[in-house]
């Protein structure tokens, strides 16, 4: 009996993170039964992530042994690829709760059961790192979207967040639907579920009509999930109604939860192999990059701007998958994960400016940010920071995650593609300086919008200004980036 006790136990230390969080939302739960406030729910969830945090990083730094034989389960395998995606994802998510924590204090309705929402999905963003097999791809996948329609709606009293949970709503189920027939066929033709399983038969199905038709059905899904063009449809729209910390969410934990189970999925079951698929993806990714930076040229609301920019974001880490293939999961962590640390600093930011409750929205239009250095000098350099990285400027983490993207294009021999990133930059380099122009302008009389004249001090500030000098030291000093990338390789 002890035996297998020890046995049960051991199996569950790959996963000591995930169940941490997962007893994180039962506390909460209870707690918001006996006694509704808004700043024990914000902080048991804290330290419930800061925990899983912690004992995440034990077990990657080796301070408790896990058997090597049951690492892998069935259905998820918790690998060095798995870790590294977790940790950012842990810290992404830290960083939303308290940017939601400042933003949703004035929130007049009940305000916990989003931190019960956010801990769902950050349950299912860890799960999709992890998940190695197509039904563990589909249930953690909607475990991290369907918890996102209720955030993205939740402050109900303004019409564009309404118009958000429901723009995505529809987007997941048509991925969703996509996905399944995809999965479908796949499972039609080869018998198994498990990816390397699927890997093995490959060799026997590569040019098989429905292996082709199902795994293209599966891209097709993942791109709706990333966003990636022409699969674009009401995501800016899901930004711009969004609230400022939950559009943070989505544009960091949920991004990095999407790519690394896609990158999972492509090289585990082989499917790069297929010549069509590669072609596809190909296609994709040039058309989010021109799609994402030539739509973001147009716009003045900076919401919409930044959803665009992570369009053509998504198509500079696909073209890395299709330029390297199996070697993709080293550039392609260094790339979401810095990405994931310049949106939350620029969508703090917004955060850091805007209300649920202000009439006119939110701090979203470029008009609101004209004249900021003037009376808010240290954010205005925050946000130029981040803008920098995401334009791919030298000294900042964006700069070195651009330029391995551009180098593993050159190593694939996709000169095209290559070429498409350095286009695609020049182009976003110019909305960005837009944006950088329209803060340091002279300020105009009227001041609509504007932070806490103490946001320095505050939690939320605090959070972004470690994200900016994160961001700036390994632009400088990016060599322990490079490692922990290397390290972080799929089984």
């Amino acid at each position: 009996m002890n035996e297998l006790m020890t046995i049960g136990l051991n199996s569950l230390m790959p996963f000591a993170s995930i169940i941490i969080v997962v007893l994180t939302v039962l506390l909460v739960m209870i707690l918001i039964a006996a006694k509704r406030s808004h700043f024990i729910t914000a902080t048991i969830s804290v330290i419930g992530l800061n925990a899983a945090l912690i004992v995440l990083m034990m077990q990657i730094l080796g301070w408790y042994a896990i058997p090597a034989e049951i690492v892998v389960d069935p259905m998820f395998v918790v690998d060095s690829f798995a870790q590294f995606n977790m940790v950012v994802i842990l810290v992404s998510s830290l960083a939303c709760f308290t940017l939601s924590y400042a933003y949703f204090e004035s929130f007049k309705d009940k305000k916990e059961e989003l931190y019960l929402l956010m801990l769902l999905s950050t349950i299912g963003a860890m799960l999709m790192v992890c998940a190695h097999n197509l039904a563990s791809f589909f249930i953690s996948l909607e475990l991290l979207s369907v918890p996102l329609y209720g955030m993205l709606a939740y402050a109900f009293m303004r019409n564009q967040s309404l118009e958000s949970g429901l723009k995505y709503l529809v987007l997941s189920a048509t991925a969703s639907a996509t996905l399944l027939m995809g999965m479908a066929f796949v499972y039609a033709e080869v018998g198994t579920l498990d990816f390397k399983e699927i890997s093995v038969a490959m060799h026997y199905v590569l040019e098989s009509p429905l292996m082709i038709l199902g795994a293209t059905m599966m891209l097709f899904a993942i791109a709706f999930k990333l966003s990636a063009a022409p699969f674009h449809t009401w995501t800016p729209d899901v930004y711009e109604g969004a609230p400022a910390p939950i559009a943070t969410y989505l544009a960091s934990v949920s991004k990095v939860a999407m790519m690394g189970l896609a990158i999972r999925f492509l090289i585990d079951t082989a499917a790069l192999a297929i010549e069509s698929l590669q072609m596809l993806m190909m296609v994709i990714a040039t058309l989010s990059i021109l799609v994402g930076n030539l739509l973001a040229v147009r716009q003045n609301n900076l919401k919409r701007l930044l959803g665009y920019s992570s369009i053509a974001h998504m198509g500079y880490v696909l073209v890395v998958v299709v330029s390297i293939g199996a070697a993709a999961e080293v550039v392609s962590n260094m790339y979401m994960a810095m990405y994931a640390l310049t949106s939350i600093g620029s969508f703090g930011v917004i955060t850091l400016m805007s209300s649920p409750y202000q009439d006119a929205g939110e701090a979203d239009k470029l008009s609101y940010y004209q004249g900021l250095f003037w009376r808010r000098p240290v954010m205005t350099g925050m946000m130029t920071i981040m803008l920098l990285s995401l334009a791919g400027i030298p000294l900042t983490a964006g700069f070195i995650t651009k330029f391995f993207a551009v180098l593993s294009a050159v190593q694939g021999m996709q000169w095209f593609l290559a070429v498409m990133i350095v286009v695609g930059s020049a182009i976003g380099l110019y909305y960005y300086l837009r944006v950088l122009l329209t803060m340091y302008k002279r300020p105009h009389g009227n001041i609509k919008f504007d932070a806490m004249p103490h946001w320095g001090a505050q939690v939320g500030g605090i959070m972004i200004m470690i994200v900016t000098l994160v961001v700036i030291y390994f632009g400088i000093l990016p060599n322990d980036l490079i490692i922990w990338s290397e390290q972080a390789r799929i089984w």
